[in-house]
């Protein structure tokens, strides 16, 4: 059985464009980007359309090596601009630590911030990261988290880390297991758990006999194998369990998420 994520997405989106027409003016989001990638500039394409689909400015700046920490800074500075996305893979020689040194974290509508993620340790979601908080929005759209045993499998600092603080939150009280490439036991993980969230980038990993029947199984991968976008769950577990489609699944409600906290960064500058 396959997810809907469709409707999760599109139910965000409306409630952005709303947003955007009470507060009578635009928000804007800037991407900037430094690597020339097809990938990465097809993807940037449809966020510019999904953007003035939302009523949303939105503009492309193109960077040079180590210029994109002086571009990102003078971007923070910017009042017109509320929120910053910026493009991976970064220019060769800069890390995510120099780049979140000039990102001002009232713009950070990625939630890549020291700051913002922190604040996931205390319990506030201010900017958290989207996709980790994709995940929230789905499970949420399918179960009642309370009690439940949920492995996630992957440590990244975008998704297994944040998203295990964010399960764990009073009043979503799940039960949380990470796993990870030195996991030992892995398959015992994921067949005693409900809910299995996949973020590891290698195509078909999660195979149908690691998850238990009726499980739901987030796949939060990305991969191509001879030219087609692939997850890191194999088709086959949807026989058994609930799955998130690849593509077509966590991704757009992301993209939702993130111009989401464009508008609310939005609101934030108005409101002091």
């Amino acid at each position: 059985m396959w997810i809907d994520c469709k409707t999760i997405a599109k139910k965000i989106e409306e409630g952005v464009r709303n947003k955007v027409e009470r507060l009578g003016t635009s928000p804007k989001l800037v991407s900037v980007v430094g690597v020339n990638d097809p990938s990465v500039l097809s993807y940037l394409k449809s966020q510019m359309k999904k953007a003035r689909e939302l009523g949303i400015s939105y503009e492309v700046v193109e960077v040079d090596g180590r210029s994109v920490l002086r571009v990102i800074e003078e971007l923070s500075r910017r009042q017109d601009v509320h929120g910053i996305f910026i493009a991976r893979p970064l220019p060769e020689g800069i890390d995510e630590k120099e780049v979140a040194a000039v990102l001002s974290p009232e713009k950070d509508v990625e939630g890549i911030h020291p700051r913002n993620l922190g604040l996931l340790a205390y319990e506030e979601e201010r900017f958290p990261p989207c996709t980790a908080e994709a995940v929230v929005k789905i499970l949420e759209s399918c179960c009642e988290l309370s009690g439940k045993r949920v492995t996630v499998i992957g440590r990244s600092v975008t998704v297994g880390k944040p998203l295990s603080l964010m399960l764990l939150k009073k009043g979503r009280d799940a039960t949380v297991t990470v796993c990870h490439s030195r996991t030992l036991d892995l398959v015992n993980a994921t067949r005693s758990s409900d809910v299995v969230v996949v973020a590891v980038g290698r195509a078909h990993f999660l195979k149908r006999d690691m998850v238990k029947e009726n499980a739901i199984v987030i796949d939060v991968g990305i991969n191509v194998v001879d030219g087609k976008v692939c997850g890191d769950v194999d088709p086959s577990v949807a026989e058994v369990a609930a799955v998130t489609p690849v593509p077509g699944g966590v991704g757009q409600v992301t993209t939702a998420l993130l111009f989401e906290h464009v508008v609310k960064a939005l609101e934030m500058s108005l409101h002091g």
